[in-house]
């Protein structure tokens, strides 16, 4: 090859990576919302779960008792949070729920005080919620006499969240693939266009990782781009998401956030390198007569 054909390859191979950034953007904006919604649904079924109260009742009023009680309920890690409420408070919230005074009808007060509280997320199961009440009933006898809470809710609550969860699970990895085999398919192409160059560095001495090295740290570049554009994107919709639906700024979490684009980083940038330095490997193993 002359040398005036090497400089006609390599301008003619000369890389556009604005269409790669800008393609591979495109499709990690689309990945970002979608796993936004997905993260919200599981938020949602998580904050349903910590909706639902449970009483311990209590068949004492002995203070040392009751503060024996509260602080062993307010050491466990299934604990969100819990309050105590006397009889009279019971009475309060009663008259309030039903709307009606029941000191009318009756001379004493039925109501038997209790400890209010709710379970993280995760405890709200049929069987941790077993375990709780049958550990409470246990250590504390003849201070709790029942413990209740909604059993049929929350038997509702998991079977329905399973099943979402399923779905949603199954449409994200399906997603996911066709993500990747398009971020893949994009950044093979605009390295299509490099092949000349690569092939021409070939045939001047250059080693391949001579060769490999500045097309990976370009891939790593081109994907912190990437990631940075989609990242900014999505959070453009989420917050005018947010502006339009107040209720969703509850279900804001730094974890969820955290996961959310440190996945859109790690995609981004893992998938352009991988599919640059494939590239990079096929063209070199390639005749030059292959390459038209």
């Amino acid at each position: 090859m002359t040398q005036e054909q090497s400089k006609a390859s390599m301008k003619r191979s000369k890389p556009s990576y604005i269409a790669a950034i800008t393609g591979v953007a495109i499709v990690l904006f689309i990945l970002g919302i979608l796993g936004w919604i997905f993260l919200n649904f599981q938020q949602m079924g998580s904050g349903l779960k910590e909706e639902i109260k449970m009483y311990a009742w209590l068949s004492t009023t002995n203070k040392k008792s009751i503060d024996s009680l509260t602080t062993y309920v307010a050491g466990q890690p299934y604990i969100k949070s819990y309050t105590y409420v006397d009889k009279d408070k019971a009475r309060e919230i009663y008259n309030k729920e039903n709307q009606e005074d029941f000191d009318k009808i009756l001379q004493q007060n039925p109501l038997p005080p209790s400890i209010e509280f709710f379970a993280k997320s995760s405890y709200v199961n049929k069987d941790s919620l077993s375990i709780i009440s049958a550990d409470l009933l246990a250590k504390f006898p003849g201070i709790i006499s029942e413990v209740q809470y909604p059993k049929e809710v929350v038997t509702i609550i998991n079977e329905r969240s399973r099943t979402i969860g399923v779905v949603t699970l199954i449409i994200g990895i399906i997603l996911s693939i066709i993500v990747i085999i398009s971020i893949d398919n994009t950044i093979r192409l605009a390295m299509f266009s490099n092949r000349f160059l690569i092939k021409t560095m070939q045939m001047v001495g250059a080693t391949q990782s001579f060769i490999a090295r500045p097309m990976n740290i370009r891939a790593v570049i081109n994907g912190l781009i990437s990631s940075a554009i989609a990242i900014a994107a999505v959070w453009a919709v989420i917050t005018w998401m947010e502006s339009l639906v107040p209720a969703l700024k509850t279900l804001r979490s730094f974890k969820m956030y955290l996961f959310l684009f440190g996945g859109i980083l790690i995609i981004g940038v893992g998938i352009s390198l991988y599919s640059t330095h494939r590239s990079v490997l096929k063209y070199l193993k390639m005749k030059l007569d292959e390459l038209y």
